[in-house]
């Protein structure tokens, strides 16, 4: 109960933050205003034949758009946790479906791949590792965040949410191979599902070292004889964190697929090749994550069964010992009892034989329950 109450803990000032954020309607588009210089405006910029243009007049959503139209290129928009107030002109600038627009505000998607019309949108779910020096019932070991791209035919619009996933390093890497980048906007796409997609590999690989750990301490000797069931707290966080992983793992497979699959006309045919690579990579790190979500099971269900046979070996001990005080209780409860003719009542060694008696009945049954594994 303490575990949950924790979790409500952190998660209901979070949810305050995002209502505080997000107003519930949207807030409509004046044309005659600059809605595109958004404080949500990370970076904007105009690549014609794979480079930067190197024009002041890029720098704004607006701008950039209206130098792709006189001159050809496309434009890519970054966004950071941007209102609707911010977003609202930038999706009317460029043509965004509503519901689409609406995801991208709200954030909390599931992965998936839309078609509106001329734009795909596409929601990912990015993973961080979060390091920790011990695997405690309460560590956090996987943070996620969110990457929204709008892809259209001469642009690409990526909405990050969270505080981790940044796409500033993917930009400047992308810069440096025009090549790539004169493939146009699918080509920015494909940088960020194996940009997405490489994190988890990361974080597969970080996981599983935790796996392995607790597998370890849950299986040492001296564990054996000490935690009785104390790993369950952590086994069952590091379970819960690992759903949280494949929650954003396993919705992705199919529009990776469809991105390597089937011909779409917003997709270059030599681009779509390299999504085969990121659904590839992809599939590995989803039978990864299963394969960790089975092993934690088996791990729960032996500890849960060390403690089960710790407890049955504890009952063993207490009822060995009382079989033993079983016997002096007997025999001076008999002779407790108030009758005037019993045997060697008038003996002179009638005390010493009682005492000897018990004490060797009490070692021969200590003795039989020690040679049985009961002592």
């Amino acid at each position: 109960m303490s575990m949950i109450r924790d979790l409500t803990a952190a998660v209901r000032p979070s949810l305050r933050h995002t209502l505080r954020r997000t107003p519930t309607t949207y807030t409509s588009y004046d044309p005659t205003r600059d809605h595109s210089a958004s404080s949500a405006v990370v970076d904007c910029a105009v690549y014609r034949d794979g480079r930067r243009v190197d024009d002041r007049a890029c720098l704004t959503p607006r701008g950039a758009m209206r130098q792709v139209r006189e001159s050809g290129g496309f434009a890519w928009i970054g966004l950071h946790e941007p209102t609707e107030a911010e977003f609202a002109g930038i999706a009317a600038e460029f043509g965004l479906h509503p519901l689409a627009v609406e995801d991208a505000v709200h954030a909390h998607q599931r992965p998936k791949l839309e078609r509106y019309d001329d734009t795909l949108f596409t929601v990912f779910k990015t993973i961080h590792y979060v390091e920790h020096a011990e695997l405690t019932a309460t560590s956090e070991v996987v943070e996620t965040g969110e990457v929204m791209v709008f892809t259209g035919p001469d642009f690409v619009i990526t909405v990050r949410h969270g505080g981790q996933g940044s796409l500033r390093n993917l930009r400047h890497r992308l810069q440096g191979e025009p090549e790539l980048l004169a493939k146009g906007p699918s080509s920015v796409l494909h940088a960020i599902a194996d940009h997405v997609v490489d994190g988890y590999i990361a974080v597969a690989d970080a996981v599983e070292l935790d796996i392995d750990q607790l597998e370890i301490d849950v299986f040492s000797p001296a564990a054996k004889g000490s935690t009785r069931g104390a790993d369950t707290g952590r086994i069952y966080q590091l379970k819960r964190e690992v759903l949280e992983f494949k929650r954003a793992v396993t919705p992705l497979l199919r529009p990776m697929q469809l991105l390597s699959e089937r011909p779409m006309r917003l997709v270059d045919p030599d681009i779509q090749k390299y999504f085969r690579d990121v659904a590839d990579h992809l599939a590995r790190v989803q039978e990864q994550v299963v394969g960790f979500d089975e092993l934690l099971n088996s791990i729960l269900q032996a500890n849960l069964a060390q403690a089960t046979v710790a407890q049955n070996e504890d009952m063993r001990k207490i009822t060995s010992w009382a079989a033993i005080v079983a016997v002096p209780t007997a025999v001076c409860g008999v002779y407790g009892m108030n009758f005037k003719y019993m045997p060697e009542l008038e003996w002179r060694y009638g005390y010493p034989m009682v005492l000897g008696a018990i004490a060797v009945i009490c070692f021969t049954i200590h003795r039989t329950l020690k040679r049985n594994g009961w002592l």
